[in-house]
């Protein structure tokens, strides 16, 4: 994981990621960046996003039938999301299991430096009452 270097784009992309505080969308927040005066184009946003994503500040999660969505890290080391298919609450979940399962099953298969990842998707106890 390289942290590159700072840029006016990184910097206004991770104070939208702040701002918004939960997952949100790369259109999304290039449209709440323009809505605050920011010259940015949508490219730019994808671009800044994968890299932020990639040195590990931001999450990247893709729930069916949507865009991926992106938020600041609010946990540190490797995890994973399970979030709500009706109003995108998320919380972060660990599985120790799933990881010794997933490198034993890329192991098998011949491969070395594993990356994955896992997403879940349900519908929160608050969508479900």
């Amino acid at each position: 994981m390289t942290t590159r270097r700072s840029s006016k784009a990184r910097q206004a992309v991770l104070e939208a990621l702040r701002q918004a505080g939960a997952f949100r969308s790369a259109q999304s927040l290039h449209h709440d960046l323009l809505a605050a005066g920011e010259k940015i184009g949508l490219a730019t946003v994808y671009r800044n996003l994968q890299a932020l994503v990639e040195d590990g500040e931001v999450d990247q999660v893709r729930v069916e039938g949507a865009e991926a969505l992106y938020r600041l890290c609010e946990q540190d080391g490797h995890h994973h999301h399970v979030i709500c298919r009706s109003c995108g609450r998320s919380s972060a979940v660990t599985g120790p299991d799933f990881e010794v399962w997933a490198d034993k099953v890329a192991a098998a298969a011949g491969f070395t430096d594993i990356r994955h990842s896992l997403e879940i998707s349900g519908v929160c106890r608050a969508c479900a009452a």
